[in-house]
């Protein structure tokens, strides 16, 4: 028998003082069972940095041929191609040719390598933007964890700041490339 994914509810009110977006979010979560809490909430935090009409979860890591998350156009066109982790070249080579722009999120300590194994390739690709996490601050973030969260979240230059019950968190990232 499979293992079920476990389900996490967030109630997320975004300021995004970089795009001037304002959001309030009610996302249901599944988290894969070979998923940790750290990608996860990278996902979340990357959704958070995307909000717009159009854009949703996908199946995740059960179904390859998709993203992280997403967004299309009213005519089924994949707008927006968002992956967290450190995905193999080939796979993001494809996503740009089959989306107007995508996204890369990466949050492990692992991430710097994988960035120098991959950067002269990845900057070759011009639709391609590359952005890493601060590890220890998603590290942090993933201790106060809940399965039923309302979270603030503001977005201001390349921060992240969260609040929530538990206390307040800042993650910072940096570009890799744009």
């Amino acid at each position: 028998m499979a293992l079920k994914p476990t389900i996490y509810k967030f109630r997320i009110a975004v300021t995004d003082l970089n795009r001037d977006h304002y959001d309030n979010l009610n996302l249901t979560v599944a988290q894969h069972p070979s998923e940790n809490n750290k990608r996860m909430l990278a996902r979340v935090l990357a959704f958070c940095l995307n909000t717009g009409s159009s854009i949703a979860f996908t199946k995740g890591l059960s179904t390859v041929e998709e993203p992280d998350i997403w967004s299309h156009t009213l005519d089924n066109h994949i707008q927006l191609w968002i992956d967290v982790g450190e995905p193999d070249f080939e796979r993001i080579k494809k996503a740009s040719h089959k989306s107007e722009q995508v996204k890369i999120y990466t949050f492990n300590a692992k991430s710097d390598v994988w960035w120098q194994q991959n950067q002269s390739q990845l900057t070759s690709l011009s639709k391609v933007e590359v952005y890493q996490f601060e590890h220890d601050s998603i590290e942090q973030l993933a201790q106060n964890l809940s399965r039923g969260m309302d979270l603030s979240v503001m977005v201001s230059e390349q921060s992240i700041f969260v609040d929530m019950d538990s206390g307040s968190f800042e993650i910072g990232w940096k570009t890799l490339h744009e």
